[in-house]
């Protein structure tokens, strides 16, 4: 399958909404909300803070668009600022790396288009936004995959394998199977 990748930006927030609102607000309700400052905000519609987000330039993820125009993935970045929550924080925390320019957080693929190149696309194209917006330092949370069997729900943050297909070094272990990874993206 052909895969078009565009950033989420005020003209492409319909689709994205679409197909958050297909998958059922993603992963309970997130919204792509869980790694911005306001994850932990009660009583906030996490709709309406992603949307303002989007609208004033506060996300950035590169969307994934099939044949027929509909939104059928994406890849979660920033500026650490705009998205600082992080996997395995403590261990994190205890040797940090250097800090980056910007940080991938999520990944997200409508179910019926897994295993079908959507998150490489995405990857691919959130790079390929990073690079346009000045390049600089990228790094992931990750989890290496190869050798066994890796659920579904811990492949939000996609696999170590993926990142090292697409140029990024391990960093660090920082969980049983997570990895800091990063990778230098030179400008455009």
């Amino acid at each position: 399958m052909s895969y078009t990748v565009r950033p989420l930006d005020a003209a492409t927030w319909t689709a994205f909404a679409e197909l958050v609102e297909r998958n059922n607000g993603i992963f309970g309700g997130c919204w792509c909300v869980g790694f911005h400052p306001e994850r932990d905000q009660k009583g906030v519609s996490r709709r309406a803070v992603k949307e303002e987000r989007v609208r004033t330039g506060g996300a950035h993820a590169a969307l994934v668009f099939d044949e027929q125009g509909a939104a059928q993935g994406w890849c979660q970045y920033g500026s650490p600022d705009e998205v600082p929550a992080i996997k395995h924080r403590r261990a994190y925390d205890k040797e940090a790396p250097p800090r980056p320019d910007w940080r991938i957080t999520c990944f997200y693929v409508d179910k019926r288009h897994r295993g079908q190149g959507v998150a490489r696309a995405a990857l691919e194209g959130a790079l390929d936004q990073i690079a346009l917006a000045g390049g600089g330092l990228v790094e992931a949370i990750s989890e290496v995959t190869a050798g066994r069997e890796a659920a579904g729900r811990f492949l939000f943050s996609a696999t170590v394998e993926l990142f090292e297909q697409n140029g990024f070094a391990r960093v660090r272990q920082v969980g049983k199977h997570a990895w800091i990874v990063s990778r230098a993206v030179d400008p455009t």
